[in-house]
């Protein structure tokens, strides 16, 4: 094991965390939204808890699912729990009980499940925009678990115009990052959240995960190529690699 190569080794976990709020105060938009948020919580309570939540116990009994395990296994669940917990944000939902409305939700293209925020931007493909979401993120994690926690993903993905002169002006990007990056600030200097670090997605333009797409590009490089596979894969630094470059220098002071 790791731990018996270098006993001082921290080791920690992933967890997608798309922050899911309630549509409205309605009591059934709540527990929505909680039973949303549990789908992604089951991970880290199991990796930074060292057992099973009981909900997740209860959702496999109903839908007559058996976890095997030998005598051993939960002794070493407990043995095993994680150091820091990393996470991606991107964007927030909103979780509602109204069918209707999720229905309508779905059929307008929405992969990601819940309905659209009235209060934030969103991308071109959807994903709502929401910096504050991301310090509610951070506040949410460090008081359910109580360990460090490292933000591993956090970036903007936009159709990029490259000029004539080869440079890429991604304004929005720097200013989606910017606000991130100070949301990230006040929950460790308001809130006290205890985060070792954060990384953003991404440094170079790469085909998207999520979609399948180059030209939802998130990188500070762009990469001449297209969704047809067609390009040079010549690549030039965008606006955005400049001011992160800086940032990075600075420690997040200066943005």
């Amino acid at each position: 094991m790791d731990i018996a190569i270098n006993p001082d080794f921290k080791i920690g976990c992933m967890l997608l965390y798309p922050l899911t709020y309630a549509e409205t105060c309605n009591p059934n938009d709540v527990m929505a939204s909680i039973e949303a948020m549990n789908k992604h919580y089951f991970f880290t309570d199991v990796h930074a808890r060292g057992y099973y939540p009981n909900y997740m116990k209860k959702y496999l009994e109903r839908n007559n699912i058996e976890i095997k395990m030998e005598a051993e296994d939960e002794e070493l669940l407990k043995a095993g729990k994680v150091d820091y917990i990393g996470f991606s944000y991107y964007m927030s939902l909103v979780a509602t009980s109204d069918e209707e409305k999720l229905a309508a939700a779905a059929a307008g293209g929405n992969m990601l499940g819940g309905i659209k925020n009235p209060y934030l931007k969103a991308s071109d493909w959807g994903w709502q925009v929401d910096p504050v979401g991301l310090r509610i993120s951070l506040n949410n994690l460090y008081d359910r678990y109580q360990i460090p926690l490292f933000i591993v993903e956090n970036g903007f993905g936009a159709v990029d115009v490259r000029e004539a002169d080869g440079s890429v002006n991604d304004d929005y990007r720097i200013s989606y990052l910017k606000q991130h990056i100070e949301e990230m600030k006040k929950a460790v200097a308001l809130d006290g959240v205890e985060l070792l670090g954060y990384t953003p997605w991404g440094c170079i333009d790469l085909i998207s995960a999520g979609t399948g797409e180059m030209k939802k590009r998130y990188g500070f490089i762009y990469v001449d190529k297209d969704n047809d596979g067609k390009g040079t894969l010549n690549r030039s630094k965008k606006k955005s690699f400049y001011w992160y470059k800086n940032v990075i220098a600075s420690n997040g002071e200066e943005l």
